[in-house]
């Protein structure tokens, strides 16, 4: 039995023919990057593909001539300042291509950087708004950063400028300060960098060490390279983290949903490194202010004490001075007292002082007897005397 059929080539040519029919003007297509190389010649072949929740749903090879590459590159990058990489979301114009050797392909004539900026921003404004519906925007805001933050988890590429300058800044600060450091390694760009960055925190957690903070340290790039750090899945691991995450992933520019997330964020890693220090700085200082708070309280306490001192000082020795004075007044008195009964003083004044003969003064003529001996005193002398006689006087009747 005979059959009706064509060769390969005649198929392969009707294809192409209805193919490019199809399209016969070149058309702007959207798609993603899921492989690109650039050949040694100057073409570059890419794999456009599109995907639902589902997976892949469509998937085609296209090719950048040489002649349009050498231009499309650098213009792409100069716009987007990151260049043509896998993950991409780009709008591409092409013209539909069918060979009968290697079958069906796109030619891309030109690629539209502003439309890749602009999803990505799209994306961007789609996790915030997630984000802050999940109520996972302020959860890190709600974690206490210790008062001085001493061990810190790293999570940074190993050979990245912008760690090697967050270390040595933090070692050559000229206060001294020491902080402790574990550097956690991690992918800090492409699609594999929110898994990266998700498995070096999961990594800080199963150490079994206490850190004080989580750092991601990035230190600036491409506005794409840094798309990453709007991945929703890594800010929400962050935002949920238990402990607190401090993050320096951009230039000044840049502000990505992690950093949103995070509980504190600066520009760079040298600032990041100036904020630890700054704590040590401010607690440095006020224990210097509490240091001359306690001097000058201490001071004053001593001169207060020396001022009361010295007053009741003067107080007892002014008292001792009158109580001497008062005594030496009453001795004084005392003095003239005893000086003015002194009977010598008596004598003086033309008196008499007589005794008896034990000396015994005699201080009236009662009890006295003929016969007896007596002295009668005189100041200049005194006589020795016998009673001849005694002679007593009637008592005075009122």
């Amino acid at each position: 039995m005979e059959r009706d059929f064509i060769d390969l080539f005649e198929f392969q040519t009707r294809l192409k023919q209805g193919v490019e029919s199809l399209f016969p003007n070149r058309l702007w297509i959207k798609a993603e990057v899921s492989a690109i190389k650039a050949r040694s010649g100057g073409h570059c072949y890419l794999e456009l593909s599109q995907s639902d929740e589902k997976g892949l749903v469509a998937k085609v090879n296209a090719i950048i001539w040489a002649s349009k590459y050498r231009f499309i590159a650098p213009y792409f990058e100069s716009v987007t300042g990151s260049p043509l990489q896998e993950g991409m979301t780009v709008l591409v114009e092409v013209q539909v291509n069918f060979s009968q050797l290697y079958g069906f392909s796109l030619i891309i004539n030109d690629v539209d950087p502003e439309f890749s900026l602009g999803v990505k921003e799209l994306e961007r404004q789609k996790t915030i708004e997630r984000l802050q519906k999940e109520g996972l925007i302020d959860l890190q805001k709600e974690l206490a950063l210790p008062r001085l933050p001493y061990d810190l988890a790293v999570i940074s590429a190993s050979d990245a400028a912008g760690y090697r300058d967050f270390i040595r800044h933090l070692d050559e600060n000229p206060y001294g300060f020491k902080v402790c450091t574990e550097l956690y390694p991690a992918l800090m760009q492409g699609v594999d960098c929110p898994s990266s960055v998700i498995a070096a925190l999961d990594a800080v957690l199963d150490s079994g060490r206490r850190y004080d903070a989580v750092l991601i340290l990035r230190g600036g790039g491409s506005k794409l390279d840094l798309a990453c750090f709007d991945d929703y899945e890594m800010s929400a691991v962050i935002a949920q983290y238990p402990l607190p995450v401090l993050t320096a992933i951009g230039h000044d520019q840049d502000h990505h949903v992690c950093d949103m997330v995070a509980h504190e964020y600066v520009k760079t890693p040298t600032a990041l490194a100036d904020f630890i220090l700054g704590i040590y700085e401010d607690e440095d200082a006020g224990l210097t202010s509490f240091e001359n708070r306690i001097r000058l309280a201490v001071s004053n306490r001593f001169y207060r004490e020396e001022a009361l001192l010295d007053s009741l000082a003067a107080r007892v020795k002014g008292g001792f001075s009158l109580k001497i004075a008062a005594m030496e007044s009453a001795l004084q008195v005392l003095q003239t007292r005893i000086e003015a009964a002194d009977p010598r003083r008596i004598l003086d004044r033309g008196y008499a002082l007589a005794v008896d003969g034990d000396g015994v003064v005699l201080k009236g003529a009662s009890g006295i007897s003929s016969g007896d001996r007596m002295s009668v005193l005189y100041a200049d002398g005194q006589l020795e005397c016998t009673v001849d006689n005694v002679i007593l006087r009637s008592p005075k009747i009122c």
